[in-house]
């Protein structure tokens, strides 16, 4: 399955979001998808292989409990596709960045009013 067709799901991306902070056992995973979802167990387990076998995922055990977190991997290939375009936002982020500091230094050069104790 393609990168993008596995981050296509809204499940699989609000799955991922999950573990992006920590890594959750199959279960903590199973009850908030399902609350959220209103998905079965194995629904939600069915995710959880697609996230494993296209490297978005790792599970490990821990006794009977089966702990998943985020796997770089599966990022990676996403952000190697997305490098291709960086080239035509990085330059606009970057003139952005300059208009914000230069409003800033505006601001903080402005003489203050008498009255309100604020910048003109």
């Amino acid at each position: 399955m393609h990168v993008f067709e596995v981050l296509s799901d809204p499940v699989r991306r609000r799955i991922l979001e999950l573990l992006g902070p920590r890594e959750m056992a199959s279960g903590e995973v199973v009850e908030a998808i399902g609350a959220e979802f209103g998905i079965t167990q194995a629904a939600v387990s069915q995710h959880l292989k697609v996230l494993r076998e296209s490297g978005f995922a790792r599970v490990r055990a821990d006794a009977q409990r089966r702990l998943y977190s985020v796997d770089a991997a599966g990022l990676q290939a996403v952000d190697a596709w997305i490098g291709q375009f960086r080239s035509f936002w990085e330059p606009k982020l970057d003139a952005l960045a300059t208009e914000i500091a230069r409003g800033k230094r505006e601001r903080r050069n402005a003489p203050m009013t008498k009255r309100t104790g604020k910048r003109a």
